[in-house]
């Protein structure tokens, strides 16, 4: 989907700034840049599409049967199927993460995908297939859905709306303004795009900041961290090792295909499948760059009972992986 803008990034890096191809400092900048461009790019085009949702539908309809209507939970599987089929990492779903928020639904719902979206994708699975086979695919990636699924009920339940940040709680009241503004004259749609691209370009301003430095650290450690950094703690006792490889993973930062053959790695090297899939699973799904965007619609107070229900998510998995695989 991005290859076009990984070319332009390495074209940038080793053609116009001439930096000498496999330093660290190379993999840092191109990485930077490649994901700088790429999430910008998505907020852009999420903050569009639920604009013109917001102008033309009645998004508060939808949130009030999202809240107050018996949907047994199916809401947030939903949601996390939905973030199967988006192959984003965590940084690059936080730009839907702000479209969903925006766009009235409900927030479990929003963390539900939130969760899933970094985890599985399509091009994970079909390396995942070829790597480990059709069976350890199938659990992990009922793994990744329960783990959207059931974080997604959890967060819904313990009612953290007041700990959005006054910049999301902005956007909010300002989207309602504008879908009254739409309801009550039937404007040209020059007339609604002016406005939606009014709003965006606050939304870009604000975030943008944010994006930099939470990609920065990324770059830094995707370029500098040796991928065998945490080998040394997922040996030994393995009921141990899955808290302790979940936890070691959060400084790292790629995306679901990127590591996977770390992964298979770690499984070559004799550490249990099961520990090795929570260390992906923490790669993937909490990382300090995203901890950096979070910040931005987000209370520390919040970031910390999302993160700590996550990683008790992924120790669960973890442990039930270990327990149904070789």
């Amino acid at each position: 989907m991005f290859d076009w803008l990984q070319r332009f990034s390495s074209w940038l890096v080793y053609s116009c700034f001439g930096v000498e191809q496999n330093t660290h400092f190379a993999k840092a900048l191109d990485f930077f840049i490649y994901d700088s461009i790429k999430i910008l790019l998505l907020l852009v085009v999420v903050v569009f599409i639920m604009g013109f949702i917001n102008s033309y539908f009645p998004v508060d309809r939808v949130r009030n049967f999202l809240s107050r209507k018996k949907l047994y939970g199916f809401q947030y599987l939903f949601a996390s199927l939905f973030g199967v089929v988006t192959p984003f990492c965590s940084c690059s779903s936080v730009p839907l993460f702000i479209g969903f928020v925006k766009g009235g639904i409900p927030l479990g719902v929003t963390f539900s995908f939130l969760v899933t979206s970094p985890l599985v994708n399509e091009v994970a699975i079909g390396l995942f297939i070829g790597m480990f086979g059709i069976r350890t695919t199938l659990l992990y990636v009922i793994s990744g859905v329960f783990l959207g699924t059931f974080s997604g009920m959890i967060l819904q339940r313990l009612r953290l709306e007041k700990y959005l940040t006054p910049w999301v709680k902005n956007i909010l009241e300002h989207s309602e303004r504008e879908q009254s503004e739409f309801s009550a004259t039937r404007q040209k749609f020059s007339h609604r795009l002016m406005i939606i691209s009014k709003e965006a370009l606050g939304i870009l301003k604000g975030v943008t900041p944010y994006v930099l430095f939470g990609i920065a650290i990324g770059g830094a450690i995707h370029g500098y961290l040796p991928e065998d950094f945490f080998v040394k703690y997922m040996t030994g006792n393995q009921w141990l090792a899955v808290p302790l490889a979940t936890l070691a993973a959060v400084p790292f930062y790629m995306n679901a295909s990127g590591v996977l053959p770390v992964v298979q790695v770690l499984v070559s090297k004799g550490i249990p499948l099961g520990v090795a899939i929570a260390f992906m699973m923490g790669v993937v799904g909490l990382s300090l760059p995203e901890a950096m965007l979070l910040k931005k619609v987000m209370s520390l107070k919040l970031i910390a009972v999302f993160f700590s229900v996550v990683v008790l998510c992924i120790i669960i998995s973890g442990y039930w992986l270990l327990a149904v695989t070789p």
